[in-house]
């Protein structure tokens, strides 16, 4: 699903978390938000969402899904750089490509899954430091997949590849104690802090 504004001079490829799909209040606010700030974003579904499973595809799967859907974007950015990330499990699995190679000019993670809820032994951090690209951790700071300190602990370890940007009180789903409830508004907050990381990145 294409939102590409006529002065977008960079294009953001968005995959969704691993319970729901690309049209979401949530995806769909900030794809537009960031619309309006001069990004054109791809979003793209994984096989089992399409086929309507409730089970995320193995890895190896998800890699390629993410592979075609960024081959496919840079095919159609007419030069404009591309960048990777998403929601979640949609991050991270667009960082393991990245890994294995997937040119993304830099990584934007909506909420990154450092671990499971109340597992912060089964930390999955190994494959960024073979991540060559920047990469924007959009992190609520009460996020139960992403214990502060043991994040902030990788950001350091990753040097100046990695940019942290806290929301102070937000849930996985950035949602904030009395704050709005509403997904799209607090998803295009965070449209603001992309779309500068990636002028940065951009040049």
């Amino acid at each position: 699903m294409w939102i590409d504004p006529p002065e977008a001079d960079a294009v953001l490829v968005l995959a969704h978390g691993a319970g729901s799909g690309m049209r979401t209040p949530f995806m769909a606010g900030f794809a537009e938000a960031i619309g309006r700030l001069g990004v054109a974003t791809m979003r793209f579904e994984f096989p089992y969402m399409r086929a309507g499973r409730k089970a995320p595809d193995r890895p190896p799967v998800l890699v390629e899904a993410w592979r075609a859907a960024f081959a496919e974007a840079a095919g159609r950015a007419g030069g404009r750089p591309v960048f990777a990330g998403g929601k979640s499990m949609g991050g991270r699995i667009a960082s393991m490509a990245a890994a294995e190679g997937m040119p993304a000019a830099g990584l934007v993670f909506l909420g990154y899954p450092l671990h499971p809820p109340g597992r912060p032994d089964k930390i999955r951090d190994a494959h960024l430091d073979a991540v060559p690209a920047p990469m924007l951790f959009l992190q609520g700071t009460r996020d139960t997949f992403a214990r502060p300190d043991l994040l902030a602990a990788v950001i350091a370890r990753l040097g100046p590849r990695a940019e942290y940007r806290p929301v102070e009180g937000g849930d996985h789903s950035f949602r904030v104690p009395g704050g709005p409830r509403d997904a799209g508004v607090i998803a295009a907050s965070l449209a603001e802090p992309a779309a500068a990381f990636m002028r940065r990145v951009a040049g």
